[in-house]
């Protein structure tokens, strides 16, 4: 039985109905997470294999495991003399820890982090999750690197499966349970192999949303990982030169501009982020950005409509030492000539949205039509 549990109110997913974020669907080695017609993830437990690979590539750790906890293994690995993680040891799968947790460990731990992937080859689950270790691990030592940290995680192959080292499988666990049953022993554990089948759940989890999911939505919480990120970036030595990144070589943070042509002051960008990365003042007349609040869960970006809110090509690395808030846009407020309640004006408009959409709408109900010259004249027969 599969020990995966998901919580929609974490999910980019439950934020906006325009999130485009598939992370944990493009991970899935058994491609059983899949987007159910709610718009959120939905999996199938006896088909999930407790990989823990959509929990590394989760932005915002919507997805977590009952045997497995990034967070508590980051704090006792880090504590330990330790210096391996295995599939064998201490993980599920190494994918089950995103490139934060392994940026962390390698800036505390004294010794370089070794990955073992000698299971890799001949795992069943090998892809997609070996690909995406790999990119992990290049992107966590390609930012150790542009920090100056002279730190450094290796790939190797340690065999970690001999014996004594070899990480101890869960006797309740069904599918370990079916591959090392022999038909020698079969009657003696069918007691075991009928509550193992008992067990199995084929019906496809859905998720939905309720009222207190919502109020969990509007809290604006940050992912544990980032909050390692943050202590571990506060023991680390600052780089005698802050450096710039490619933003296509961060999968975890992003700065951002606005295109101030096109910005509406809609207010949905800062309203609907997760982590309060984007946020407004009191008035709601501008919009600022503290880059090491964003995950890059792109849901900023999926739900502006007219396409306003960009990432910048690059990404400071000073960000990660000295965190800012950037004011990205400032727009002017009026109040509106009609009903008296404040607004944007973009383009010097008096009255608001709502009250001229309430006129055009009256106009229209009394067969009557406003020209560009301001003048209110009845609609010709031909319309």
């Amino acid at each position: 039985m599969s020990t995966l549990q998901f919580d929609v109110a974490k999910c980019v997913r439950s934020v906006t109905k325009n999130s485009e974020c598939t992370k944990c669907v493009e991970i899935c080695p058994v491609e059983t997470m899949h987007i159910a017609d709610n718009n959120l993830p939905a999996f199938t437990p006896s088909q999930c294999v407790d990989c823990g690979g959509c929990l590394g590539v989760c932005p915002t750790e919507s997805l977590t495991l009952k045997n497995f906890d990034a967070t508590e293994f980051f704090f006792e690995f880090a504590a330990s003399n330790e210096d391996l993680i295995s599939c064998r040891i201490n993980v599920p799968c190494i994918m089950a820890l995103s490139s934060e947790h392994l940026i962390s460990l390698a800036l505390i731990k004294p010794d370089p982090i070794i990955l073992d992937i000698g299971h890799c080859q001949n795992c069943p689950y090998k892809e997609p999750l070996y690909e995406n270790i790999v990119k992990s691990v290049d992107e966590a030592n390609y930012i150790l690197r542009a920090c100056e940290s002279g730190k450094v995680i290796r790939l190797e192959d340690v065999g970690a499966e001999e014996e004594g080292v070899a990480k101890s499988v869960d006797a309740n666990d069904r599918r370990a349970f079916l591959e090392r049953l022999s038909l020698k022993g079969a009657i003696r554990a069918k007691k075991e192999f009928e509550e193992a089948v008992a067990s199995i759940d084929d019906e496809t989890k859905l998720h939905t949303i309720d009222i207190a999911d919502v109020a969990k939505i509007r809290q604006k919480e940050l992912p544990n990982k980032r909050k390692i990120l943050f202590t571990a970036l506060k023991r680390a030595q600052k780089p005698s030169v802050y450096h710039t990144i490619a933003e296509a070589d961060i999968s975890f943070a992003s700065q951002k501009f606005i295109d101030m042509d096109s910005c509406t002051n809609c207010q949905m960008c800062y309203r609907i982020c997760p982590t309060g990365a984007l946020s407004s003042n009191s008035k709601n007349s501008k919009i600022y950005f503290d880059a090491m609040l964003c995950i890059k869960c792109r849901a900023c970006h999926d739900t502006c409509e007219p396409d306003s809110l960009k990432l910048q090509p690059t990404f400071e690395i000073k960000e990660f030492f000295e965190p800012t808030q950037r004011l990205l846009a400032s727009f002017k407020l009026v109040r509106c000539s009609e009903c008296g309640v404040g607004f944007t004006s973009l383009k010097g408009e008096t009255v608001c949205p709502r009250c001229a959409l309430e006129e055009e709408e009256a106009l229209d109900l009394w067969g009557l039509e406003e020209k560009p010259d301001g003048t209110v004249v009845f609609k010709s027969k031909e319309e």
